[in-house]
């Protein structure tokens, strides 16, 4: 039993997964489970049907998260690697206090958060924080409840809210009494449908490691979650110029970026706004290596006292 050495030291994920163990939580799994060539037990991770119930398992297990459910139409993220981004936030802001810090006096705003919740599902389960979860299609805003209603002891701690208009990304959610430890975000990495399904095509080949023709979008997902005009450099930049309006109310925004080629103008771009601190921390997500960009407005010697009291 290897460990996924590429995951956080503290991501609950790092070892291969127990399939009897989460065969357990969710009995449908089963039909899904078969052991491959390499004499591994597994799934298919191209069946979209599998995904989700290998996710529903794992947050049910890890996380104690009952009823976990989203549409076929939405996307279905990897629970490992959306931890990890959890896990390095916790990082960043043990930065300034010398530990991780817990509890609800840390309050984290998660941006686009899907039918699935996870990021705040996570990060309340993993270190006690309050988070408020955004997105602009209401559709999935409701499913998001539907998990929280099957969890009653989250809905103190998580919240959600509609951002009604696409061209915002925090006005109408940060209002001036608000003040947010950190902000998150899987920005849409593609700039067209198109383009989603050719990227989708060449993971699922890299999966099954064979000719694969069907664009089937194994993780799901709509179009506000996969693709927006301009791709991913547009979402980021736009985030970036709303940020400075928001300087004093979030001490760290932090943004996954995918295309290691944007993080130059990106960078660029926050020392012309002025940001006082810009980090990029690498992560990797099983085969793909991202990054998170996080940046904040607030000098250091001014952090513990407006954040962490």
């Amino acid at each position: 039993m290897t460990e996924k050495s590429g995951l956080h030291t503290r991501n609950l994920h790092r070892n291969p997964y127990d399939f009897e163990q989460l065969i357990s939580c969710v009995p449908e799994l089963r039909q899904y489970v078969f052991i491959n060539a390499y004499q591994t037990v597994t799934i298919n991770f191209s069946l979209p049907k599998a995904v989700k119930l290998l996710n529903k398992a794992l947050l049910l297990h890890f996380y104690k998260v009952k009823n976990w459910d989203i549409p076929d139409a939405n996307l279905c993220p990897p629970i490992p690697g959306r931890a990890d981004y959890v896990h390095y936030i916790a990082d960043l802001l043990a930065e300034e206090q010398g530990e991780i810090p817990t509890g609800t006096s840390i309050s984290g705003l998660d941006i686009g958060t899907g039918a699935n919740l996870v990021y705040p599902l996570i990060a309340h389960k993993s270190y006690g924080w309050k988070m408020l979860g955004t997105d602009i299609n209401q559709d999935s805003l409701e499913n998001a409840q539907q998990i929280l209603d099957h969890n009653p002891d989250l809905s103190d701690v998580i919240q959600l809210k509609k951002q009604i208009n696409s061209d915002h990304i925090f006005k109408n959610i940060i209002e001036l009494k608000d003040r947010f430890t950190f902000s998150m975000c899987n920005p849409p990495f593609h700039d067209s449908e198109e383009s989603a399904l050719k990227g989708n095509l060449r993971k699922t080949k890299n999966i099954n490691k064979s000719k694969v023709q069907k664009t089937l979008l194994n993780f799901g997902g709509q179009q506000s979650e996969l693709w927006c005009e301009g791709g991913e450099i547009a979402f980021i930049t736009k985030m970036i110029h709303e940020s400075v309006f928001y300087s004093t109310q979030v001490l760290w925004f932090t943004c996954l970026v995918s295309k290691k080629d944007n993080l130059h103008k990106l960078t660029t771009l926050l020392k012309q706004n002025k940001a006082v601190d810009v980090k990029i921390i690498d992560m990797a997500q099983g085969q793909k290596i991202s990054r998170i960009l996080a940046w904040t407005f607030i000098p250091q010697k001014n952090r513990k006292n407006l954040f962490f009291n």
